[in-house]
């Protein structure tokens, strides 16, 4: 199996399947928030974010929260959702 055929896991914030931990194009850590829980601060590495926050700032800036913006990147072609 070549490394183009692993399936990664979508990031609950932007879709993109960057596979887990901190998402490489919204630059949200994976804490375990869910659609269900959506509106709740976790707390933890996402600081004061609910999953809800960090999805509608990716829509208006680009990442999980704006001071972010210069640390994430465009994603490729095999993590599109």
């Amino acid at each position: 199996m070549g490394k183009h055929s692993i399936d990664f896991a979508a990031c609950p914030c932007c879709a993109h399947r960057t596979g887990g931990g901190t998402c490489p194009v919204c630059f949200w850590t994976d804490d375990g928030s869910t659609d269900q829980n959506a509106g709740v601060v976790q707390g933890g590495p996402n600081g004061d974010l609910s999953l809800s926050h960090a999805r509608l700032n990716y829509a208006i800036y680009g990442a999980s929260h704006p001071r972010y913006q210069d640390a994430v990147r465009r994603p490729r072609p095999d993590e599109l959702p």
